[in-house]
């Protein structure tokens, strides 16, 4: 029974076990605090990134800086990832996934544009402030509201999201970033939308 239930988050566990085969590489490999080591693994920093290396905006969501930065973010997928998976599936819960945190990426890049202030940033926030999103659709769906009080919802993401307001080593445009695709997306990729 158990085996069958992880089967049904299957996603999660796989982004997980990545993620942190990604951050004990960057330690074998100078030290996941390194930014030499962090651009060599793929942080995203725009400058590289306006020069043709895209990719980064990929690959930076599975890069991390040090073991708070992903233990932090790892406890969040895991939590929010089981139901989100379950609900959406394994396709749909990895696109919105992925489409979400490219989306806080290019936030981040086209405000980093404007201000002319380039940081070296990193990490699966953006990605998981999509899946968090997916549970304001929750709070608002009639089969599934009582379980998601929209007022709980929206307390859980302020919360989760003013400490970026106040750390500069937190990437704030790539969390809004993440939540408004997220937000998108959750609506868009709903398998219920239609019954």
């Amino acid at each position: 029974m158990e085996s069958r239930r992880q089967h049904r988050y299957s996603v999660t566990i796989v982004l997980i076990v990545i993620n942190i085969i990604v951050y004990f590489a960057e330690e074998m490999s100078g030290g996941s605090t390194s930014n030499n080591v962090a651009l060599t693994f793929g942080a995203a920093f725009t400058p590289f990134i306006l020069q043709g290396q895209w990719w980064r905006l990929f690959t930076s969501m599975f890069v991390h800086f040090g073991i708070s930065h992903i233990a932090n973010n790892m406890l969040s997928l895991f939590i929010l990832g089981r139901i989100v998976e379950q609900y959406y599936g394994h396709f749909r819960f990895l696109a919105l996934y992925l489409v979400s945190g490219l989306g806080g990426n290019i936030l981040t890049v086209l405000l980093e544009l404007h201000s002319g202030d380039f940081n070296l940033s990193a990490g699966a926030s953006g990605a998981i402030f999509g899946i968090m999103s997916a549970f304001v659709l929750f709070a608002i769906k009639p089969e599934t509201r009582r379980f998601f009080p929209l007022k709980n919802v929206l307390a859980g993401v302020f919360f989760s999201i003013m400490p970026g307001f106040f750390n500069s080593g937190i990437s704030i445009s790539a969390h809004i970033g993440g939540f408004i695709t997220g937000i998108i997306l959750a609506f868009l990729l709903d398998p219920y939308k239609h019954k």
